[in-house]
Formats: structure tokens, sequence, C-alpha cells
């Protein structure tokens, strides 16, 4: 049993897409607010989290709407092809909105767009996946993700949007626009989604069947007792290490800047490049030691970087941090491949896109919390004493949440003699 590499590329210029649009919103939508509207940052600050609201209500529906949708394209495309066609539309008329009330208008537009397809995205990847093979495709799909986001920044530096005063980012958003069309149209004319669920529906008969399904239907169709609670320290694991990671991530460029006195951009760059290196090993690493195993490897190395963190001072070479923020990519990697695919594998065939909506609430949510919950613990007690043991301390709650967790980890079908060299095709 192999992932089919090629397949899963393709489904993932979806979530490739994605990542270019909220690349992009996130670098100049705060500009426009504050450079071309006069906003503080309290205001735009404000409005910047609408999308995390927009998230945490809407993607459950989605994700739920469409796995009860039937078309001759699939359940998901749809979705994906008229969401991206209304955000792209919403995208551009943003760059010419001449009043911040119709820019508001539009930014919602956009966002409600966004909404109503980023759940069913995701969701492909495993509905045409087979459950064993869905952290290695979790990883591609991260990989994927990420590549929209790299070529957005490179189109961030060609036009020049760091320009200080820069109030006009048509060109740039007509530019990423571009390129979301054009991975939508790859994703149009290659993905074949009804027979590659199909197919994946055949595999899983073929391998032995689906051993949480199995469980679910011996409960009358719905999750166990001993899945249901799995399901809810999941989620619960998943909202705490959001909620200590996503407090560093926002907060360090100042805490290193205003602490440290030093360069933030490198430190924070090589967390990225050590999570892009991780991605496809880790992914090989769940299909040997299983997703639960990884994950708690994944969640003391992001505990280990964020402790280690807190010691570093002004006088500290400013490796050690680089090497600190390296683990903390290295474990947010290994977190991030396999912690999905625990939640979906979970789900039955009809209502992956469900789990998938469950997943980023509890991913959104603890994005919405932490920036107001750190920022008020700093206020009382200080940036230096509060960040990184803040993060850490999250992350211990997410590895002791996360060690009780019996259900959501697929067993590895190993494939004998000359099945073990057998290639799928398209």
């Amino acid at each position: 049993m192999k992932l089919n590499y090629k397949r899963t590329i393709l489904v993932g210029f979806a979530f490739f897409l994605i990542s270019a649009f909220w690349q992009a919103y996130d670098t100049i939508v705060p500009l426009i607010l504050v450079n071309k509207f006069g906003m503080d940052q309290t205001g735009s600050g404000g409005i910047m989290a609408l999308d995390n609201v927009f998230a945490v209500i809407l993607l459950p529906i989605f994700g739920r709407l469409s796995d009860k949708t039937s078309t001759r394209y699939g359940r998901r495309t749809p979705y994906i092809l008229f969401g991206t066609l209304a955000a792209a539309v919403f995208f551009v008329l943003l760059g010419f909105a001449p009043s911040l009330p119709l820019f508001i208008a539009l930014l919602l537009g956009c966002l409600l767009a966004m909404a109503t397809f980023r759940s069913p995205a995701v969701a492909l990847m495993p509905d045409v996946t087979v459950k064993p093979l869905r952290s290695k495709g979790n990883a591609v799909i991260n990989l994927m993700g990420t590549a929209g986001g790299i070529i957005i920044l490179l189109f961030a530096t060609v036009f020049k949007t760091s320009t200080p005063g820069k109030t006009d980012f048509s060109a740039y958003i007509i530019a990423v626009v571009g390129v979301m069309l054009a991975a939508l149209v790859v994703f149009l004319l290659t993905v074949k989604e009804p027979r590659w669920a199909a197919e994946m529906e055949e595999e899983t008969v073929r391998i032995g069947g689906d051993a949480e399904a199995e469980e679910r239907e011996a409960a009358g169709g719905k999750l166990s007792r001993g899945q249901t609670i799995s399901f809810f320290l999941i989620l619960a694991s998943v909202a705490l290490w959001f909620i200590g990671y996503n407090a560093v991530t926002s907060k360090y460029s100042l805490y290193a800047v205003d602490v440290l006195h030093m360069n933030y951009a490198t430190t924070l760059l090589i967390a990225q490049a050590a999570a892009i290196v991780a991605y496809l090993p880790v992914g090989f690493l769940a299909s040997k030691i299983g997703r639960h195993k990884s994950i708690l490897i994944g969640v003391a190395i992001l505990t280990t970087a964020f402790a280690g963190a807190y010691f570093v001072t002004s006088a500290t070479p400013p490796l050690l941090m680089t090497v600190f923020f390296a683990l903390a990519g290295i474990g947010w990697a290994t977190i991030n491949v396999n912690s999905f695919p625990m939640v979906v594998e979970l789900a039955k065939g009809g209502d992956v896109g469900k789990y998938t909506g469950y997943y980023y609430t509890a991913s959104m949510a603890a994005q919405i919390v932490t920036p107001l919950l750190s920022g008020f613990l700093m206020d009382q007690f200080g940036m230096r004493n509060v960040l990184f043991p803040y993060a850490a301390i999250a992350t211990t709650l997410a590895f002791i949440t996360m060690l009780f967790v019996r259900h959501g980890d697929a067993k590895p079908v190993a494939k004998a003699g000359l099945e073990a060299l057998d290639v799928d095709d398209d």
C-alpha cells in the first residue's frame, strides 16, 4: 500500500490556492486599513480577527454541507470552484475600494467566500486517501500550502508591498488572484474526485476494512464512548498547542526587538524552513510508530523549545535562539501532519467535511483566545516573564490531554511480496 503522490499533489492545489490567498490577505489588508484608511492598530487588529470568527462559525457548517452534496463533479469540487471564483472577485475589488465602509463590505464578502470551501478543500485529501496513509498525504498537502505561501511572499518583494506609506496594492492583488485561478484550473483539469473517492472506498475494503468505523457501527452508527472521549481530547489538544504556538508566532517579533534586542526575521525563517524539511519525514515516522506517538514526540519537542527559549537573553549568542526555533519548527510539523488525520480517522466516509470543520473550530477558536489572554498576562507581568512560559505551559497541557487519547491512530497495513512494489496510476 503506497501513497499516490501525484494524486495527492494535484488535490493539494486547492490548499495551495487557499494558502496563497491567506498569505496575501494577512500581508496587505492591515496595510490598506492603516495606510489608506487611517485606522489605528486596535481597529485594524479587530478587523483582522474577523477571519477567525468566520472560521469558527462557518467552517463546520460548510464542511457538513459538502458532506451532504452530491454532484457528478463530486462533493467538494463545486465548493472549491465557486468559492474560489467568488473570493477572487471580492479580493480584486478590495484593491479598488474608495471608502472604508465599502472596503469592509467587500472584505466580509471575501471572508464568506473563503469560508465556503476551506473545509471541503481540506476534506478532499482524506476522501481520496485510505486512512493509514493520511499522515503522509497531509504532509504533502502542507508542503503544497507552504509552496503557495512562499510564491506570494516572493510576489510581495516584486511588487514592493513593504514600501512605507504604500496604499495601492491593486497590481499585487491581481497577480495573487492570477496564481489562485491558475491553481484552480490545474485542480479542475486533473482531479477526478468521484472516481478517486470510489477507488479509496474499494481500497479500504481490500486492506481489511476500517476498525474505527466498525466500532461506530457497533455503537449504533455514532461514536462509541471511547471514541467520543478521544475525539474531545484530541480537539482539546489541538486548541492547547495552537494557544501556545500562536502566542509565540504573533508576539515574537516584539519580544525579539524589545527583550532580546535582535533581529526576529532569521529565527522565524529558520522555524519555517525546519518545518518544511520535516513534513515528509514525520509522515513516514507516523507510518512506522503511529500518529499518537509521533504527536507526543512533536509536543515534547515543541515544549522543550519554548522552555529553553525562555532562558535566552540579550547576552546569549543569537544562534541559541535559532536552534530553539528550528526545534519548534520540527515539533510543529510533527504535530501538524498527524493531528488532522487523527480527527478525521474517527469520521465515517459521509462526514469527513463535518469533522474537518470541528478541527478548524478548535484551532481557530484558540487563535481568537490566545492573543487576548497572552496580551493581558503580558500587560500584567511583562513580556519577558510571560511569553515562553505561557507557551510551554499550554503545550505541556496538550501533551497531557493527548496522552489519554486511545482512538484515531490508524494501524499501518503492510504489503508483502510483489504487492509492495505496486504504484498506483491515475
